[in-house]
């Protein structure tokens, strides 16, 4: 089987281990897995046609965990965020689909940078979002996904609210499949999935289900806050790297 993606074999093995690691921190906090994995692939290659791949991957994964969130899951606070980002996936698809490679590159990790920067921060609501909150939560989501990142909008959004762990990791887990879901089609209205995106995604789904594995053996053992805030650390140190690779 060819490489795909005209990748080099020392490319191919470096994306291998970074998918490794994102799934475990999937596993292991339910958020994540898009926003390190694109930040790691864009220092080797372009990351545009990676997102249709990690999306695919997404979903693989949630048949992983399904068994073991189902009781925790929010069901209407999906719809709600499903509903607005059905809204915002389109036009957004269509803006980043026109980029070039370091225009894509610069757009990811400066939002990704400012992402994490606002989960950092401590920034909190008061209570739990309603129904309006969730949507426009959706909006912002699906803006952001045409970069991969909608899930760490999500998840900057229902970490800022006093939210259970086992249901934050359970809701953000489905939205994002729901998510992935909805964008993939859009992408691939505007070439941006091809015949490699399904070889990538064959070749990616044993390293995921051993990523995801290792992640879910250690959910209940760890700080679930002390863990999330060092992989937000880790995706702003990323995302300066990548920012200032493009500009110097």
């Amino acid at each position: 089987m060819e490489i795909p993606f005209d990748l080099a074999a020392e490319q191919a093995i470096y994306l291998a281990a970074a998918l490794v690691v994102a799934a475990f921190i999937r596993g292991l906090s339910g958020f994540g897995f898009s926003a390190v994995f694109i930040l790691l692939g864009a220092l080797v290659t372009n990351p545009l046609p990676l997102i249709p791949v990690i999306f695919a991957c997404e979903i693989g994964m949630t048949a992983f965990q399904a068994k073991g969130i189902r009781a925790h899951i929010n069901w209407p606070r999906v719809g709600y965020l499903l509903l607005g980002s059905a809204i915002a996936v389109l036009p957004s698809v269509a803006i980043m689909s026109r980029l070039d490679v370091d225009e894509a590159r610069l757009v990811i990790s400066i939002l990704i940078m400012c992402l994490s920067l606002i989960l950092l921060s401590g920034w909190r609501l008061n209570s739990v979002a309603g129904g309006k909150g969730n949507f426009a939560a959706g909006v912002a989501s699906g803006m952001a996904n045409s970069a991969g990142v909608g899930g760490l909008v999500t998840a900057a959004f229902l970490s800022a609210q006093p939210i259970e762990a086992a249901a934050f990791r359970a809701t953000l887990i489905v939205f994002l499949t729901g998510l992935d879901l909805l964008t993939l089609p859009v992408m691939g209205s505007h070439g941006l999935i091809s015949s490699d995106s399904y070889v990538a995604f064959l070749m990616a789904f044993p390293l995921l289900g051993l990523g995801v594995w290792l992640g879910s053996m250690g959910y209940r053992r760890i700080s679930q806050t002390g863990f999330r805030r060092l992989v937000i650390i880790m995706l702003t140190i990323l995302s300066i790297i990548n920012v200032a690779k493009v500009l110097l």
